[in-house]
């Protein structure tokens, strides 16, 4: 338990500092390097639509992590009265919910309290994802692995031009590590040219994580499912996919693709209300 506590703290300080890094390349090495004259630079350049495309991208990003973390799942235990005995033993192992209780919540150990709809505690935003911030999670995860697309194929172009290469062979990329680190430690790589080439495993590795991710968790709602039911053998209600998503995204869910906005209010304050 203190690993996963630790983790929780280290886990999101690690997506900021590469945030952090990610931006600094982006608009200090890599945009102006496509600048070949900035007196003679039209409006709608190459390298100006690319900084525009990044800052949207980013800014998706950013803004529904600031939301996943901002739209804590709803403390369902202060409804259920788990405040002694035997009944709150249940919920810590997870084996079984009180009687009160709708389906799929579940205690997170880390968060300290019962959600609705629990799929999984995501270490990242130091936040377990429910009914309420779901939708930003998502689309969270979707901006963050095109940005690191994006910041992907401009390192690639920037070490391109820098090192005189072309990645127009597919096996070019695979070699470039290995064959840089030999060039690293012979004196004819520098070390700025060496951590952007580590970048770019690492923009990589994130891009295509949260793509699966993502992917993985839109079946998952088209089913109307969450990753704690799969875990635990729930059944679940047969419904439409489109009601599946109208529950996760809501009306309004084009908005949410554009930008970065609220979520909508979960299934189970709306029945709280009525």
């Amino acid at each position: 338990m203190l690993v996963l506590r630790l983790l929780n703290v280290v886990a999101p300080a690690y997506f900021l500092c590469i945030s952090l890094v990610t931006f600094v390349l982006q608009i200090f090495v890599f945009i102006p390097s496509m600048f070949r004259d900035p007196s003679t630079t039209p409006l709608f350049s190459p390298a100006l639509l690319h900084g525009a495309l990044f800052l949207f991208l980013s800014a998706n990003a950013l803004g529904n992590y600031v939301l996943v973390i901002q739209n804590s799942p709803e403390d369902l235990g202060k409804d259920f009265n788990l405040g002694k005995g035997a009944e709150v033993a249940d919920w810590l192992d997870g084996s079984r919910s009180p009687g009160s209780a709708l389906p799929g919540t579940h205690f997170c150990r880390l968060c300290s309290r019962v959600t609705q709809r629990h799929d999984h505690h995501c270490f990242f935003t130091g936040n377990c994802i429910g009914s309420r911030n779901m939708r930003n999670f998502i689309m969270f995860c979707l901006y963050t692995s095109l940005a690191c697309l994006d910041s992907l194929v401009a390192g690639m172009a920037y070490i391109s031009a820098t090192l005189s290469m072309s990645f127009a062979d597919p096996l070019a990329f695979l070699t470039l590590l290995p064959h840089s680190i030999s060039q690293f430690f012979s004196g004819a790589l520098l070390s700025s040219e060496m951590f952007v080439i580590l970048m770019l495993y690492l923009w990589l590795g994130i891009g295509l994580a949260c793509a699966g991710f993502c992917c993985h968790q839109l079946l998952l709602i088209l089913r109307g499912q969450t990753r704690y039911q799969v875990r635990k053998g729930m059944l679940v209600r047969a419904r439409p996919w489109r009601d599946n998503l109208q529950e996760v995204f809501g009306k309004k869910w084009l908005l949410g693709l554009l930008i970065p906005v609220q979520n909508v209010e979960s299934s189970y304050r709306r029945q709280k209300e009525k």
